[in-house]
């Protein structure tokens, strides 16, 4: 296990510049998804004064979120944004603009998700780093990437909570509940900000969710679904029409929950290791090795369910637009509807 030579550097440096005045300026660091519709990019511009919303940047770059930078303080800003072609439509990969739609169509239904992203901790060698040793003792320790998630509240990001996972070198992070869009905002800024710190660190983060071939087991995004409906009297009623849609499209969301059409999910879900097989749907109560997993807080005959399938690379745009689409417009069949916008 090794790590990169940044891991080496003097942290302490940096104070020295971030300490330095800026002079009424604001840096706004642009984050953007790329091509391949998993990494991140970024770049800064310098404003005149501190932005209060994302409406009074103006250039081209269409603005859709903006947080708190937790690297340069305040009052500079992260903001993240939606990519549009030369043609000003949107780029292959920009999931959002759909999904924003869609989204706006069941408002009034008020849908909720919280996401369980998890990821994997790899040295510069390719190997999982402290997979030798013993992590539970590390959360939250100084030498180890975990700690800085503690900047995630700072930047306004509603993270829910951290711990280790089953897989050495594997841990997660929880976003949510976010109210519609603003769950995958949130998560794909969360993302951004697990990857800046892993730098101080030298090690790698990868969302891959099966980073080493093996019997053990993968990395997933577990998305909790609810509506107001689900959290009313007799919720349970709409949780099971819910599952009962989902059953009848499962080809369509696994095709959906993975950057590759499924092809990443099928190294997970082997119905193995806490998984369901990615060739059947399945749904229980307390059971991780469902597609759906139904919390025994059900009782109360309200609540939530818990969608198992999500990959750990999946993008979080296409996951919450098609749990909507099929539990919510009454959507069917295993190819996405076509709307007249």
């Amino acid at each position: 296990m090794t790590t990169s030579a940044s891991s080496h550097l003097n942290k302490g440096i940096k104070q020295v510049y971030t300490s330095l005045p800026q002079v009424e300026k604001v840096q706004a660091m642009y984050i953007w998804i790329d091509g391949t519709g998993e990494a991140l990019h970024c770049k800064t511009r310098t404003p005149d004064s501190e932005p209060k919303c994302v409406e009074e940047f103006d250039m081209y770059l269409m603005l859709a979120a903006m947080f708190q930078d937790p690297f340069r303080k305040d009052p500079n800003k992260l903001v993240f944004c939606d990519v549009f072609k030369y043609n000003r439509k949107p780029a292959e990969t920009n999931l959002k603009h759909t999904c924003k739609w869609i989204m706006d169509m069941v408002r009034n239904k008020h849908p909720w998700f919280a996401m369980q992203q998890e990821y994997t901790l790899m040295g510069a060698d390719g190997h999982p780093w402290f997979a030798m040793q013993q992590e539970y003792t590390l959360m939250g320790a100084d030498g180890h990437p975990l700690v800085g998630l503690q900047r995630l509240p700072g930047a306004g990001v509603k993270i829910a909570g951290t711990n280790a996972e089953v897989m050495p070198a594997q841990w997660e992070f929880q976003i949510g509940s976010c109210e519609g869009i603003s769950m995958a905002d949130h998560l794909w800024v969360a993302r951004f900000i697990l990857h800046r710190v892993r730098e101080d660190f030298g090690v790698i983060a990868t969302f891959d969710p099966k980073p080493i071939p093996g019997n053990w087991k993968g990395a997933g995004c577990h998305t909790n679904f609810s509506t107001k409906a689900t959290w009313e009297d007799n919720g349970l009623k709409y949780i099971e029409k819910a599952i009962k849609k989902l059953s009848k499209r499962h080809q369509y969301h696994i095709r959906a929950y993975d950057p590759k059409g499924g092809l990443d999910n099928a190294r997970r879900l082997t119905g193995f290791h806490e998984t369901s097989n990615i060739h059947d749907f399945s749904a229980g109560v307390a059971n991780r090795s469902a597609s759906i997993h139904i919390p025994q807080t059900l009782s109360q005959e309200k609540g939530y369910f818990e969608d198992h399938c999500p990959s750990a690379n999946c993008d979080h745009f296409l996951v919450t637009e098609a749990l909507i689409c099929t539990c919510l417009p009454n959507e069917t069949g295993d190819e996405p509807f076509q709307y007249k916008n």
